[in-house]
């Protein structure tokens, strides 16, 4: 199963969400990949630690490999040597590189958007399931993702102005699998930083629900023990197993199909 986490809109958790969600498989004896494409870097950082771009040489990353696929008088990489092991069982990743903005340039130019495919395909025969992390842009890295994948994951976070932007990605992603990727299906829109009690957020769930689209629950809380799973670099099924938010994460994640 390949997954992508995708809005055009940022600060809705996608890493957050990508990361959390790929802990929980892992956790459950799935061999789990996560691979960021994100020049930010968060779900690099979030499940290598902070330091993880101060080592000489470099770590290999996901900008190794788009920079390989330009030039075939490069030693090519394997898809395997880009992958790293995290100090959580079962649970990989392939870190971004904040050079991704450098290359994608050359990479539409030379129209490389199908070599993200072939990675995936090579790496599909080594883990059980693979979340990919994505930039806030209907760019080059996310149509690539959306060519590789099999289901797509749209968070929201209760914005307004988020919820306008959720039709015009819907179709974005429907375009994408008509033109470049039958098997693609929108798994779901995941419902961020929800506050019961509050009244817009529910308004715009509901809103949602009533354009037909398919809002996943259950609904993922506001907490700020999101923001110590980041400082500390530990995903919520290690740092707090049994908190609230924790466990609708779990819930979350047992929804979703794995095969």
């Amino acid at each position: 199963m390949k997954r992508v986490v995708f809005n055009q809109k940022g600060g809705v958790g996608k890493s957050s969400i990508t990361v959390n969600l790929a802990a929980i498989s892992a956790s459950k004896g799935l061999k789990t990949l996560v691979i960021d494409l994100d020049t930010q870097c968060n779900a690099s950082q979030y499940l290598l630690g902070m330091d993880v771009y101060n080592t000489s040489p470099p770590v290999p990353n996901i900008g190794d490999f788009f920079n390989q696929s330009l030039s075939f008088r490069l030693k090519q990489k394997s898809p395997l040597e880009f992958v790293h092991t995290t100090q959580f069982d079962s649970l990989f990743v392939i870190p971004s590189s904040p050079e991704l903005g450098e290359l994608q340039y050359q990479l539409e130019r030379k129209h490389k958007i199908y070599n993200f495919r072939t990675l995936l395909k090579g790496l599909s025969r080594h883990f059980d399931v693979i979340y990919i992390d994505t930039p806030p842009a209907f760019n080059f890295y996310t149509l690539s993702a959306l060519i590789a994948a099999d289901r797509v994951l749209i968070p929201f976070d209760c914005d307004a102005f988020a919820k306008d932007s959720i039709f015009t990605l819907h179709e974005n992603i429907l375009e994408t699998k008509a033109d470049h990727n039958d098997d693609l299906e929108i798994e779901g829109i995941i419902i961020n930083q929800f506050q019961s009690r509050a009244k817009i957020p529910a308004q715009l769930v509901e809103e949602l629900k009533d354009s037909s689209l398919p809002v996943l629950e259950p609904y993922i809380s506001s907490s700020v023990i999101m923001r110590e799973s980041h400082s500390k670099a530990l995903p919520l099924i290690h740092l707090a197993p049994n908190h609230k938010l924790t466990k609708e994460f779990i819930n979350l994640h047992d929804t979703l199909k794995n095969n």
